[in-house]
């Protein structure tokens, strides 16, 4: 695992190694048993302060991904992976080719990330006005509709 940090991205850096990290699990990078690289190794690799590093092991224990062995290093304790999400799942591939698409039609990273942020953005506020409207009781019946 290393880890890419952007300095001009705004996002505290604890934060970037913590979202690389659910990313890797969630592809299925990294597996439960597997190691995270050391605080040293990080601050070798990227030049950031150890203590950053530890902050964002300490937040990924928090959430119960990670567990720290002493005198051993950081290890995976759990996987956020599902087989639709798999680096090598054909629904990544599908987005590859759609990428590629959309980058041979002159879209630059930015843009990309615009229009896959606001296809999500629409497609999720469905899902959570549904779950809103069952957690209150409320109907989804409209007036004038059958039901």
């Amino acid at each position: 695992m290393e880890y890419r940090i952007d300095r001009r991205s705004g996002i505290a850096t604890y934060l970037q190694i913590v979202q690389q990290t659910k990313q890797a699990l969630r592809l299925g990078l990294l597996q439960p048993g597997d190691r995270l690289p050391t605080a040293k190794e990080v601050v070798a690799a990227t030049a950031i302060n150890p203590n950053t590093v530890l902050k964002a092991y300490r937040e990924l224990e928090r959430e119960g991904l990670v567990e720290p062995r002493p005198g051993l290093g950081t290890f995976v304790r759990r996987s956020l992976a599902r087989p639709g999400a798999a680096a090598d799942s054909p629904l990544r591939a599908e987005l590859a080719a759609w990428t590629d698409r959309a980058r041979a039609a002159g879209l630059d990273r930015e843009d990309i990330a615009a229009l896959i942020a606001s296809v999500l953005d629409e497609r999720f506020r469905d899902d959570d006005t549904t779950t809103a409207r069952a957690a209150t009781g409320e109907s989804t019946v409209r007036h004038g509709e059958n039901g």
